[in-house]
């Protein structure tokens, strides 16, 4: 993915927006109906709700079989953007981070002896493009990737203990002069029998097949996410000394590597959920996009580059990954921080309050519901934002539009999908 720096454009006239102030309120709570009698007054009704606002956050409207960007949703109108974090830079991060780790650890590594480190791999969901990433980065690290249609393959393998199968290949690592077969002994999707994805209770599961049937094989865990990682890790791995490595750097995963937990990615959460609110903001007051992001606003908040990337032709806004280990855990063990270059209230008699409807989708998720939304809660008082906050069951998009019945009561949206391909589920009923 070719990402461009961005650079600030004056956008006053493509942004501006005449919506009226909503009146004062507290947050609701994840799981609410859509209505919101909290006193506050409705939104202006001098705006369409196809012209409000909206922006995609952690799944973004692709092509769940190619990947492929579903341009349509990111230019639903001129206020639309992603936020998300640079997948690409973050997987290939992990998988560096676990052959780092083997290379600087391989003594008493291959614990059966067999001179093959065999790795097993949680899948979070085989259509989604950040799991995609992350099979594909760490594949690519273990020399164990082998082509499809141009790219890396990231079907899971099932069971492959005698190095068959067809999705992978045996790579080969060589560390202090002696040479080892690397070898992806196991991978699934992790999807219960009510089809959520990315689902730890699954994982765990799995772990426990995986060990009771070729446990000594197991040198490494993998995972596309903290969340299955760390149900692995309880469940299996922390008992028999087998580093585990997962995605998200949430609190129990940061806080696990003093047990063996053997590291993990921070994705800038908290740079992605002031993003998030940040975009809203700038186009409800009607000014450049920037502002706040790359450009000061009059609060002094401001992001440096070295935090986030902006692609203009994909409308999404990225934040960079940072790879947590031993070294550097301490750092990272609040994850519902702020991030402190963004903290500065802004003042409201310049940013009236604003009404915001962001839904989760899946109330259950790790990640999105101990990390992002309380940073989501942190970061809405800040910029004076009034969010609805409604949680969904990691199943059916149905169980969250339904509760978008009256989205003319809000200045703006937050839409989290549960398929990457089902943008239209929210822009139909925007669009009414």
């Amino acid at each position: 993915m070719k990402m461009k720096k961005f650079v600030a454009m004056t956008m006053t006239a493509m942004l501006g927006l005449s919506l009226a102030a909503c009146g004062g309120g507290g947050d609701s709570e994840s799981g609410d109906s859509g209505s919101n009698d909290s006193g506050s007054s409705a939104a202006s009704s001098d705006v369409a709700n196809k012209d409000k606002p909206l922006v995609w956050f952690n799944r973004q409207p692709s092509n769940s079989s190619t990947g492929e960007l579903d341009m349509t949703a990111l230019n639903f109108n001129k206020d639309t953007y992603y936020v998300g974090f640079d997948a690409n830079q973050g997987a290939e991060l992990q998988g560096e981070m676990i052959k780092e780790y083997i290379e600087n650890n391989i003594d008493g590594l291959d614990r059966n002896g067999d001179g093959i480190i065999g790795y097993v791999l949680a899948i979070g969901d085989i259509g989604h493009n950040d799991s995609i990433a992350r099979t594909r980065g760490v594949r690519k690290a273990m020399g164990t990737a082998v082509e499809k249609d141009g790219e890396i393959n990231s079907e899971p393998v099932g069971t492959n203990t005698d190095g068959s199968a067809a999705a992978v290949q045996d790579g080969k690592i060589e560390v202090g002069g002696k040479e080892y077969i690397v070898r992806e002994l196991a991978s699934q999707e992790m999807k219960n029998s009510a089809g959520a994805t990315w689902d730890a209770a699954t994982a765990g599961n799995a772990i426990g097949t995986w060990s009771s049937s070729f446990g000594k094989e197991i040198d490494i865990v993998a995972s596309n996410n903290d969340g299955m990682g760390m149900s692995m890790f309880n469940a299996w791995s922390k008992d028999n000394k087998v580093p585990t490595f997962g995605y998200d750097a949430n609190s129990d995963a940061v806080a696990a590597i003093a047990e063996g937990y053997g590291g993990t990615i921070s994705q800038h959460a908290d740079v992605q959920a002031y993003l998030t609110l940040r975009v809203l903001r700038n186009a409800l007051d009607g000014v450049d996009v920037d502002t706040g992001i790359g450009t000061a606003d009059d609060a002094g908040n401001v992001l440096s580059d070295d935090v986030y990337v902006y692609n203009a032709d994909e409308r999404s806004y990225y934040a960079l990954n940072v790879a947590v280990v031993a070294d550097n855990y301490q750092d990272f063990t609040d994850s519902t921080k702020i991030y402190d270059p963004v903290g500065n209230q802004l003042d409201e008699s310049s940013h009236a309050t604003k009404k915001v409807w962001l839904n989760i989708y899946n109330a259950s998720d790790n990640f999105l519901s101990s990390t992002y939304q309380p940073l989501l809660q942190n970061y809405d008082k800040l910029l004076n934002l009034e969010v609805e906050y409604i949680g969904g069951d990691g199943q059916t998009e149905s169980n969250i539009t339904n509760r978008l019945g009256n989205p003319g009561q809000y200045d703006a949206f937050a839409i989290n999908m549960v398929k990457t391909d089902n943008a239209a589920s929210y822009t139909s009923l925007l669009s009414q």
